[in-house]
């Protein structure tokens, strides 16, 4: 296919507005249509000012990477010290070190049991073990292929323990296997349903650490650029500069049918018109882009979903993250198996500054509507007994709410379980004719996975292949080996 001069990119989030710079960049003329009033996609829902979804930064070397290609200055990232902080009912707290930003274990391994130090160091190992087998196919690469896939499986599949569940693998006792089980949450599993692969997301955060990104006025100058904070304000800069390049941003547009004659996508309509152009990316669900084209999704297992709390502080607490425990974390996964949001939930809070994000999961399809404020006033309850907050404002984002920029509210896609179900789609969808040359699919829900980093990395490159560019890694390598083995 020749270079296309004209590109339709479907969704604001980060992989769509990275596949739109990417398009425009290389000369293409480009139109990004949006369903919500603004960028951002799941970071976008709730208050303008702060994000309704991601809230810190991992891998910051695609953060990095991606800053230089556009030219920008290098983004201002604060590294968590500790990454995340855990607290059990019974009062005990862990607050583990990431050995990218602190550099050695034993501020970690001095709040475990000699028992317990030793299974963590064991589960910490093969962590990055499985991380720097999988990387150089599954998340540095180009959707992999049957020669790839085999090339992975006769040299490391092996250490992945194929049919052995995520749960087995982790047993460290009633403290510490919670801990290594919701690492898998962060693709959508239900941690007892993960395959043993999946483990290797640990190493992400306690290898390649937790960080914070400042506010980009507080970088480069408030008067240029936007005043939201974090990686919501990140959506906005990468639209700004977007639209200084000459993308068209037409929000409230959400696309209603792709238009395709044999292997091509000839026009997105939505409800203001059709749109055509040479190419199109779709960051949309991939759920969605098979409706978009006619087609039915694949049934399978939905991933989970959130129920979140936005909330304004009376106080500036500082920037920190912290996880507290349920009585009995099995119990919350049953909740949400059954399709009820949970009684006793793990609550995820992040702090910055006076703004607060609460967060638990959810079912993606809950069997009833939740009275968002009676839920999200629990929610608190239980959290201010255990950690007291000057809360001044709260706004609720059920299930409901995710599905406006996720099929039924599923934040990554189908559940990450059985070593089938961990492997994402890849760039390319087929239509009657075969595989539709014009369209690439990007984003959460495919290659390589979700989280606004694989996003990044998706937008960027399925817009590259569509250009017939080389692979991108955005920095990805380097951070393989950045850290020693342990």
């Amino acid at each position: 296919m020749s270079r296309p001069t004209s590109a339709v990119v479907i969704g604001a989030g980060f992989a769509g507005l990275a596949a739109a710079l990417r398009l425009r960049r290389a000369g293409a003329s480009v139109t990004v249509l949006e369903t919500l009033d603004a960028p951002g996609g799941k970071a976008g829902l709730g208050y303008r000012d702060f994000s309704s979804g991601p809230t810190v930064v991992t891998m910051p070397q695609v953060f990095r990477t991606l800053h230089a290609r556009l030219g920008w200055a290098a983004p201002r990232l604060t590294p968590a010290v500790p990454t995340t902080r855990y607290q059990a009912l019974d009062g005990r707290h862990f607050a583990p070190q990431s050995l990218n930003v602190a550099g050695s274990l034993e501020p970690t391994l001095a709040q475990l049991s000699r028992h317990e130090g030793r299974r963590y160091m064991e589960l910490l190992q093969l962590s990055q073990q499985l991380y720097q087998d999988a990387a150089g196919t599954f998340l540095f690469a180009p959707p992999p292929g049957l020669p790839a896939l085999a090339r992975y499986g006769l040299t490391h599949g092996w250490r992945a323990q194929p049919g052995r569940s995520l749960a087995s693998l982790v047993q460290s006792g009633p403290f510490l296997t919670p801990f290594w089980l919701r690492f898998a949450t962060y693709l959508g599993a239900d941690p007892y349903r993960a395959p043993a692969v999946l483990h290797n997301v640990a190493w992400v955060e306690l290898g390649g650490g937790v960080w914070h990104l400042s506010h980009p006025a507080e970088a480069e100058g408030a008067e240029t650029q936007p005043p939201t904070a974090g990686l919501l304000g990140l959506a906005g800069r990468l639209a700004a500069e977007a639209e200084r390049l000459g993308v068209r941003f037409e929000y409230g547009a959400p696309v209603q049918q792709l238009r395709h004659e044999g292997r091509r996508v000839v026009a997105a309509q939505t409800g203001r018109g059709e749109w055509a152009a040479d190419a199109f990316v779709s960051a949309a669900d991939v759920s969605l882009t098979r409706r978009l084209l006619g087609q039915s999704a694949p049934d399978r297992p939905q991933g989970v979903s959130g129920f979140a709390v936005q909330l304004r502080l009376r106080e500036d607490l500082g920037q920190a993250h912290h996880i507290f425990w349920p009585e009995w974390y099995p119990g919350e996964w049953r909740d949400i198996r059954a399709g009820r949001l949970p009684l006793d939930p793990t609550l995820y809070l992040h702090l910055d500054g006076r703004q607060g994000f609460l967060l638990v999961n959810a079912p993606a399809t809950p069997r009833r509507e939740a009275n968002r404020a009676g839920y999200a006033a629990y929610l608190l309850r239980r959290l201010q007994a255990r950690f007291p907050l000057p809360v001044a404002e709260a706004l609720a984002l059920s299930p409901a709410d995710y599905a406006r920029t996720a099929a039924s509210g599923a934040l990554y896609g189908n559940a990450p379980h059985g070593l089938s179900g961990s492997l994402r789609p890849g760039w390319q969808l087929s239509g009657p004719a075969g595989p539709l040359e014009n369209l690439r699919q990007v984003g959460g829900t495919v290659h390589p996975g979700g989280g606004v980093p694989l996003s990044l990395l998706s937008g960027w490159n399925g817009a590259g292949q569509l250009l017939g560019l080389d692979y991108d890694p955005l920095g990805g390598p380097e951070f393989v080996t950045e850290a020693e083995p342990i």
